[in-house]
């Protein structure tokens, strides 16, 4: 391969691993959903006074009851984090693209989106935008407070993805002596609030333009009709390998991307929001199918599906592993039917049988387009599975959501995967668990074993001070606690005889403080940045 060629090869995966990095900080705060819609799943489904009339639940729990009044107040603590999800996708966002300092990431992350928001609302008012009629419909919002362009979750990740790198980039910096009190840690969320006035400015005359390409876009999916739910459930699951999938699923449910529609007087953007808004407004007579078609095509697959290709994996286990083998594909058949967690069994036919997964991808596709084809309504958190179907379909009633369908394609499904996945399995004589060569660990692979022989993250750097540091601690054992104040290392150690202040005063220390277990040393206003590279050299120990 030429020099050239290998740089590019060398660019190409290095922006692959910042998505895949992107995919998994994404999790962060969509692991907030389940339990967000659970509250609000539970709490709307039993204060919605249809629901409570077709079963006769109304004396018991009606308006004026104390169940009436918990189930009210689960909905409203489960709507209060969907409303605030860009916020939520900030914070989460920094925290795990963050690469050291995840706190002081944090942190400036929720500062910076204060600013970015004020910013562009005081240019609103500035020229006169925020009057009526003065900007299209559903183009304000309100964001935690502060009136606002409507920038959903793209937003939040525009802060999280920009103040990680601000950290990245600056929690160890030195500043000259007059002013290193404010270099290391401290410099974050400073340059953070100076940077994000500056992108609250530009977003203020970009994101109108922005908004029109998402909707745009959003328009031209929506108007693809079948065909577009197909190719946008085999994305999905296609893109699941490589750890991109929330990179694309996301904006559709989470922006206009997914589509948008007037509730109770409110202009709603993206899939899930609309279903969630639907949920808790007491006059949806029927769930949004052209909402619920970026969601509902998951649940055959992981309720029946994948538990009938679990099946199909158990009975062409050889008769020596059966017993192991059935052990570990029950217990994954059962994680993916209940809470739809799929990676166990998905990645143990992927690894061993890329072909498979293939097929998999397109039953998915097709899977998507039979809900959409059969006016399936249901919505989800993330998963998927029994939980989310049992919350936002059955509880909802069929007359509202169609679920009833979800089971009938379902069996089809189940049978359709165990054939086919036993023929191919068979007939190709893939080692799928219990059919491993030798005497193989029976085992389910994993992301790890999917991305294996990852080399070393990086070189080691040089950490002389840090060396002398731990050494002058009396190692990384005797350490129990570190901290810093402003100018001082302060550490709390096990064994205070351990201590060695004369190598501590070789690292640079200025001054060795004891009290008991406590030892501060004195190293002045860099002393976060001394903190910072001692915690980086403890970890590569």
């Amino acid at each position: 391969m030429t020099e050239a060629g290998t740089m590019k090869q060398k660019r190409g995966s290095g922006f692959f691993s910042v998505l895949q990095r992107v995919g998994r900080a994404f999790m962060l705060p969509i692991a907030l959903l389940p339990i967000a819609g659970l509250l609000l799943g539970v709490g709307a489904s039993f204060t919605n006074l249809a629901t409570l009339e077709a079963y006769n639940l109304l004396g018991v729990m009606g308006p004026g009851t104390f169940p009436y009044s918990v189930f009210t107040l689960l909905s409203s603590v489960g709507t209060v984090i969907f409303d605030n999800l860009p916020l939520l996708f900030a914070l989460g966002v920094a925290l795990g693209m963050a690469e050291n300092e995840k706190a002081t990431a944090t942190l400036s992350a929720a500062i910076a989106f204060f600013v970015m928001h004020k910013t562009i609302h005081a240019l609103l008012d500035i020229s006169g935008k925020l009057e009526a009629g003065a900007m299209p419909e559903g183009t304000i919002a309100d964001v935690v407070g502060i009136p606002s362009l409507q920038m959903g979750v793209f937003g939040g990740i525009i802060v999280g993805l920009g103040v990680a790198w601000l950290n990245n980039r600056f929690y160890k910096i030195r500043l000259p002596n007059v002013i290193s009190f404010f270099g290391g840690t401290r410099f974050v969320p400073i340059i953070s609030t100076l940077a994000y006035i500056l992108v609250g400015a530009l977003m203020f005359f970009i994101w109108p333009f922005v908004q029109s390409g998402i909707y745009a876009l959003g328009d031209l999916v929506l108007r693809s009709g079948y065909a577009g739910t197909l190719i946008y459930g085999f994305i999905e699951r296609i893109l699941i390998p490589f750890g991109l999938h929330h990179v694309f699923y996301l904006p559709f449910w989470q922006t206009g991307v997914g589509g948008s529609a007037m509730i109770d007087g409110v202009m709603v953007y993206g899939a899930q929001n609309i279903f969630f808004a639907e949920l808790a407004s007491p006059n949806t007579t029927r769930f949004s199918v052209e909402a619920c078609r970026f969601m509902s095509g998951k649940f055959p697959l992981m309720i029946f599906g994948l538990p009938g290709a679990a099946l199909a994996m158990y009975t062409c286990a050889e008769p020596g592993k059966k017993r192991a083998a059935g052990g570990l594909l029950l217990s994954a058949a059962l994680t993916s039917m209940l809470t739809g967690i799929t990676e166990p069994l998905e990645f143990t036919f992927l690894f061993v049988a890329p072909v498979l997964y293939v097929i998999h991808s397109i039953f998915a596709g097709l899977a998507y387009m039979l809900m959409h084809l059969l006016n399936v309504g249901v919505g989800m958190t993330f998963s998927g599975g029994l939980i989310d179907l049992t919350l936002f379909g059955i509880l909802q009633g069929n007359a509202k959501t169609n679920w009833i369908m979800i089971p009938v394609v379902g069996a089809v499904y189940f049978i359709v995967y165990f054939l086919l996945f036993r023929f191919l399995i068979r007939y190709r004589n893939y080692a799928t668990p219990g059919r491993e060569v030798g005497d193989d660990e029976v085992k389910l692979y994993t992301r790890a074993d999917y991305n294996e022989k990852k080399q070393d993250k990086r070189k080691e750097a040089d950490h002389e001070v840090s060396k002398l540091i731990l050494e002058g601690l009396g190692g990384r054992e005797n350490i129990a606690n570190l901290d810093c104040c402003a100018t001082r290392l302060r550490v709390t150690v096990k064994d205070e005889s351990a201590v060695n202040e004369s190598l501590l005063k070789q690292s640079g220390a200025r001054g060795v403080i004891r009290r008991g277990g406590g030892i501060q040393i004195v190293y002045g206003p860099q002393v976060s940045v001394i903190k910072s590279e001692l915690e980086e050299y403890i970890d590569t120990l």
